[in-house]
């Protein structure tokens, strides 16, 4: 999860976001090139009274700035797009959830086990304990096992809201009337916070989405005793 003063992205849990932090170092690193060209252009030339005429009306020259754009965005596109369709892919997900937004909680539905549905809702500030993040923790968390593909799908009962947790690298409109999917595969146990991206009202901002990674062991003990209940 995110800390007070952190420079960087949260520690990946998935394949998909350990894709977009490679992205983010192979975007970042472009964009430092550009600056640091476009400063040396800036240093050298300004402070010069005078002008070269091959610079400053030159048909080299123009061809030259008219097509480096072109390759480097070339450069940026092409594993954006990458990542952009591993993003849609879900192949044979080996457990489905029904995330549903509501004003101001998540629903989850377990259609693979039956009955197995709950209500999360945000632990108030003051039943926290100790250890435990204000606005971030939930009542009942959304368990699921590691190394499995696991498919979301997503909607909302009233108005818009965004299911995300920027561990997993997920983000996914909860649209009414309609479901959007979106998967992914935790790569390591752990605890993984979220929280509702879309304005949805006056307590938008407490709507956390807390996800936790498990053994598929662990899990089917999980299942068990929620089926219980």
């Amino acid at each position: 999860m995110a800390y007070p003063g952190q420079l960087g992205l949260q520690d990946a849990a998935s394949p998909i976001m350990e894709e977009l932090l490679h992205f983010h170092d192979h975007a970042l690193m472009v964009v430092f090139l550009i600056s640091v060209l476009i400063s040396y252009f800036l240093i050298t030339m300004v402070p010069i009274k005078f002008y070269d005429k091959y610079v400053m009306d030159s048909q080299q020259v123009e061809t030259i700035w008219t097509v480096l754009p072109a390759i480097v965005l070339i450069f940026v596109a092409l594993p954006s797009l990458r990542i952009l369709y591993l993003m849609d892919e879900v192949n044979s997900p080996h457990l489905t959830i029904k995330a549903i937004g509501h004003q101001w909680y998540w629903g989850y539905e377990y259609s693979d086990y039956g009955l197995l549905e709950f209500d999360s809702y945000m632990v108030p500030v003051s039943d926290l304990l100790s250890g435990q993040f204000r606005l971030l923790e939930a009542d009942h968390r959304m368990v699921v096992p590691v190394g499995n593909c696991v498919r979301v799908l997503v909607t909302a009962e009233d108005v818009l809201h965004s299911w995300a947790v920027p561990a997993l690298g997920v983000k996914m409109d909860a649209v009414p009337g309609r479901l959007n999917q979106t998967a992914f595969t935790v790569s390591r146990a752990g605890v993984f916070y979220g929280q509702c991206s879309e304005i949805c009202g006056i307590n938008h901002s407490f709507m956390p989405i807390v996800v936790e990674a498990v053994p598929l062991k662990y899990f089917k003990d999980w299942v068990s005793a929620m089926l219980q209940e």
